[in-house]
């Protein structure tokens, strides 16, 4: 699937992209340090509903006559920026991105695409109708480490089993510790993600068992283990927990993958290490495209200026947000789940509650949820 680059012709040597960041809380922050940094990334404005909240925010970055404002598409036109970066809470991901690409605007934004699946479809369909990117920055994929884990994997054959312990225990008080499943909503689609940049497979189906060890300060279920299985005959398990105080494990978990030829561990901070039994190791001389949210920001760039697939474009990243609604289901059933079981009631209820005539009609010509996933 094509969409708009910018400028329209000028192609990889085109002038610095200027964005307006959406949301200036603590997350938008660190993403108004990130663009400061970029040399081709200029910061046009930031928007906020509450617009002393950005006022406090552009004095921080220190640019004087910052545009500040409460909507961020008013704030495009004003400052003549070129996209949105948006960062604002998950429930506002659907209205801020709608309006920005129906303004014929590309966004980034923050995870999840949207609160929900159906939502994120949605959105999917928007940027279809459009033409304009909207990429999902999955932040923890933009990391030397992993790319390595995944070039050793490569060449030791067919990958059949990837695992991550993630164990970790944040007091981050306010609305994480009230949350009905901290850990499966707010955390465990980075790592779901990451299993699907290492196998470079897609999800199947899941068994998962959400629970609360008994000295939790979490009101939701803080821990969980989760079984999935991939197209390719993979299988990925996550075994996980938000308030396991004691050898805590990297915020990106520790993994092993088991393949064909060889095996490949990795801690999660520091380089990973293969052992192939009857065939040479590959090289694993890669690097990610930048750390964090700097790398979703340069691919997005690039995006723009080239027209080249950002692994983040909403289309692809909706599975990893899938997995996620699957294993809470099969936590709360008991009963394994299918992502397409999940894609499929999204999408009727996607239907069901869009009041874009334009997107509607885009959802509703999908033969299946996976298939417009797959475009």
């Amino acid at each position: 699937m094509t969409f708009a680059t910018w400028p329209a012709d000028a192609g990889a040597d085109a002038g610095r992209v200027r964005v307006v960041v959406v949301g200036a809380g603590p997350m938008g922050r660190a993403w108004l340090r990130t663009i400061m940094a970029e040399r081709d990334v200029e910061l046009a404005g930031i928007a906020d509903l509450a617009v002393e909240v950005a006022d406090e925010a552009a004095a921080e970055v220190g640019v004087p006559g910052l545009a500040t404002g409460a909507d961020a598409v008013e704030l495009v036109r004003r400052t003549g920026a070129h996209a949105i970066v948006d960062v604002t809470v998950p429930a506002a991901h659907h209205p801020v991105t709608l309006a920005a690409l129906r303004a014929g605007i590309p966004v980034l934004g923050e995870k999840p695409a949207a609160a929900t699946v159906a939502e994120a479809l949605s959105l999917a369909a928007a940027a279809q109708l459009t033409g304009q990117l909207f990429m999902v920055s999955q932040s923890r994929r933009y990391d030397d480490h992993l790319y390595a884990t995944r070039a050793l994997a490569a060449g030791l054959g067919r990958a059949g089993i990837l695992s991550v312990d993630f164990f970790k225990a944040p007091r981050f008080g306010g609305f994480r510790d009230a949350m009905s499943s901290p850990l499966l909503l707010d955390m465990a689609i980075h790592q779901f993600d990451m299993a699907r940049f290492l196998l470079g497979a897609d999800p199947v189906s899941v068994m998962c068992d959400e629970y609360n060890p008994a000295w939790s300060w979490y009101a939701g279920d803080a821990a969980a283990t989760a079984a999935f299985e991939f197209d390719d005959g993979a299988r990925f398990v996550f075994t996980g927990s938000w308030c396991s105080p004691g050898l805590e494990t990297s915020w990106n978990g520790s993994w092993r993958l088991s393949a064909e030829h060889g095996s490949v561990l990795w801690d999660g901070d520091n380089p990973p290490t293969g052992d192939a039994v009857g065939t040479g190791l590959p090289a694993a001389d890669v690097a990610a495209p930048g750390a964090g949210i700097s790398g979703s920001l340069r691919e997005f760039v690039a995006a723009l200026r080239t027209g080249a697939e950002p692994m983040g474009r909403v289309h692809e990243n909706i599975l990893s947000l899938a997995m996620v609604e699957a294993a809470m289901l099969s936590a709360r059933t008991g009963r394994r789940v299918s992502i397409d079981e999940i894609l499929d009631a999204s999408l009727a209820t996607a239907l069901s509650a869009e009041r874009d005539a334009g997107v509607r009609s885009v959802m509703a010509g999908w033969g299946s949820a996976r298939d417009a996933l797959s475009e």
